[in-house]
């Protein structure tokens, strides 16, 4: 089964197709593909490619660079860009502060910030989990005390990814102990990493990527120009924040083009005196995990279609659930074909012997543990989706 596109919505594909496979440098779609580490030039380029052309913010307001498409056409847009292997607009500049800002900032914020986030002249980071405040993140303990016209920050974040690229950073900040909910008394501060007594430190993962990190802030002065929205409202910008990112964190396009790959794989390796692409339990498997994929695929296109006012339907925690658990399944299969070439990670280049994609794949399913955390981990959603959607 596959969706039926109207003329129009098939021009729209093709113009994505053509974009993305043709204005896109080969080699950074190359990187991508491989599942190699993309540096942060090459994210800035791709991004400033698909700003100059309206691609990099479709979903934000018209006057900040956003585009009238359908539900449809967005879909469209962020699956042929992972199918392109396309490094996608930056998550912490387009789907999460860029559209607080959008919504909730003054417009002095709005002007400063949005053209320079769209275009990656601002590469931000998310400052939100702490060592004790993860999945509980109402717990946060980070504080912000106003003295005069600076709020004066302690504290420390964890978890930050990419944080050692970012110039700024998106902050929840504790500024009222005393509220009687502790959801109450949090706001949202931004201000620049390089900013005096802000620390920031490496964390190693499983793979061996130093993808994230600790951020430490001792005595920080921030203008006061720099609280988003109102004082003691950031609970509410985090849950507008999270909501969209979870809509993007499905990944339908990605989790095609993994098993795309796997399917190609398969095909090469023998088991048996045949292709293992023909051993029945491999077909069903894959099989398997497609159908899984299309039903996420419609369940995405209906949440985008229910989304109003540039609100997140509540719906996205199914998205970000089962999106996550796909891209696991994924590259398990990945793994699972590679079989003892899979022992062949953080080999080095000159071991031909055993191709690339082999040797990535542990190191891509170890790092894959991250998803089903990340945005709000799946034991969370489950409770959103009891309590929101079930009325349970």
């Amino acid at each position: 089964m596959q969706l039926h596109l109207s003329p129009e919505d098939q021009a729209f594909r093709d113009e994505m197709r053509t974009f993305f496979t043709t204005k896109i440098p080969q080699a950074i779609r190359d990187d991508v593909a491989a599942h190699r580490e993309v540096s942060k030039e090459s994210y800035v380029e791709a991004q400033r490619i698909l700003n100059a052309a309206g691609l990099a913010v479709p979903h934000w307001p018209a006057e900040w660079g956003g585009r009238d498409w359908t539900p449809l056409q967005r879909h469209i847009w962020r699956e042929e860009m992972q199918l392109a292997a396309v490094p996608e607009p930056l998550a912490f500049n387009a789907s999460m502060i860029g559209p607080v800002i959008a919504a909730f900032g003054n417009q002095e914020q709005k002007e400063r910030f949005l053209p320079a986030t769209a275009n990656l002249d601002i590469w931000w980071c998310q400052g939100f989990s702490e060592p004790d405040a993860g999945s509980d993140l109402a717990s946060l303990r980070t504080v912000a005390v106003r003295d005069g016209d600076d709020w004066v920050v302690n504290g420390q974040k964890t978890w930050t990814t990419l944080g050692q690229y970012a110039d700024w950073i998106f902050c929840l900040v504790r500024t009222d102990p005393t509220a009687e909910k502790k959801q109450r008394g949090i706001s949202m501060l931004v201000f620049p990493m390089d900013t005096p007594g802000v620390t920031l430190r490496p964390i190693e993962l499983l793979d061996g990527g130093f993808e994230v990190n600790e951020v430490f802030f001792e005595d920080v002065r921030v203008p006061a120009e720099n609280l988003i929205g109102e004082e003691n409202r950031g609970w509410d910008y985090a849950k507008f924040l999270l909501g969209n990112e979870r809509v993007g964190i499905a990944r339908v396009g990605a989790t095609k083009r993994m098993i795309a790959d796997a399917k190609e794989h398969a095909a090469r390796l023998s088991s048996g005196g045949r292709p293992l692409i023909e051993d029945p339990s491999m077909r069903t498997r894959i099989a398997e995990l497609e159908n899984e994929l299309l039903a996420l695929e419609l369940t995405a296109l209906r949440v985008v279609s229910n989304s109003s006012d540039g609100k997140p339907n509540p719906a996205s925690s199914v998205l970000k659930l089962r999106g996550s658990e796909l891209q696991q399944a994924a590259t398990e299969l990945l793994v699972d074909i590679a079989g003892p070439l899979s022992l062949a990670s953080f080999a080095d280049d000159d071991a031909t012997d055993v191709p690339e994609w082999a040797r990535s794949a542990t190191p891509e399913y170890l790092n894959y543990r991250k998803v089903s955390i990340y945005g709000g981990s799946n034991e969370v959603q489950r409770t959103i989706i009891a309590g929101t959607i079930l009325g349970l």
